[in-house]
């Protein structure tokens, strides 16, 4: 037993939950525009993932919440560097243009870690830490496998875009809510800035816009509504019961995996509706 918690404390901190996370939101507009990305793709998504997550995560050993990491972090330092080079084989198999969009999002995730001016970075930037992540989710799990397919960016995939954006910008929230006993004064989370329950209550709104944004596209299909509707009561759900002092793995796992959630949803109403 002690062995599966170790494999799982790995799993989790090493960012492979959160790879998959983001795999499945690829997966997520692969479905929902009819997509045929190369395998290459995926691999490169998921080994980038993880890659610039413990990059942002473990920079700085000193900004680590958890010290007991510290006893794990040479393995998920020998982890990362394979990552890398699995995103550096996964290029060779990619366009051009995929390869430039993608390096413009990882240049963003370098720079919320490197100090960009005067010594900041863009995660100390008041109120544009979650900003940033959720554009990088968004370009990297829309953008990017569009770019890759060679599609005409209509008028869909921007509304797809900003939905993607808003639906990241909620799924932070509960980490941002739990983070209000780590992060310093000055950084001005929204939790910081508008307490818990108006936190809670903008990712209610958000949620709500994007389903009012769905209405919006050219011929939504009925698997993919009743998928976001179930989707989205989940991460309202998981806004609802965030708490400052929250279980461990409460963010970490089980919000984190509600992509993972949709992207199956997905699979079965599709074969459903079909």
């Amino acid at each position: 037993m002690q062995w599966l918690r170790q494999q799982f404390r790995f799993y989790i901190h090493a960012s492979i939950h959160v790879a998959f996370a983001v795999v499945s939101l690829v997966g997520v507009t692969v479905l929902e525009f009819d997509l045929n990305v190369p395998i290459a793709l995926w691999f490169f998504v998921f080994f980038g993932t993880i890659s610039g997550y413990n990059f942002v995560k473990y920079a700085k050993i000193a900004g680590l919440h958890h010290r007991s990491l510290a006893q794990s972090l040479r393995a998920i330092q020998v982890f990362s560097a394979i990552s890398m080079a699995g995103v550096f084989l996964s290029m060779f198999f990619l366009t051009t243009t995929t390869l430039i969009v993608a390096f413009g999002f990882g240049l963003l995730t370098l720079f919320y870690a490197v100090p960009l001016f005067r010594s900041k970075n863009l995660r100390n930037i008041i109120g544009l830490k979650i900003f940033v992540v959720a554009l990088v989710w968004a370009g990297v799990t829309v953008a990017v496998p569009i770019v890759e397919e060679g599609m005409t960016i209509s008028g869909d995939f921007w509304i797809t875009l900003s939905q993607r954006t808003l639906i990241v910008l909620a799924l932070i929230l509960p980490f941002e809510i739990r983070d209000l006993q780590f992060d310093r004064v000055g950084l001005k989370t929204v939790p910081q800035r508008y307490g818990v329950m108006k936190t809670k209550g903008l990712g209610i709104s958000l949620l709500t816009l994007v389903v009012l944004l769905e209405g919006l596209k050219n011929m939504p299909s009925v698997w993919s509504l009743y998928a976001l509707l179930c989707t989205m009561i989940l991460i309202g759900l998981a806004i609802g019961y965030a708490r400052k002092k929250q279980s461990e793995y409460f963010a970490s796992f089980w919000v984190e995996s509600i992509p993972i959630i949709w992207v199956s949803l997905l699979f079965l109403f599709r074969h459903f509706f079909s």
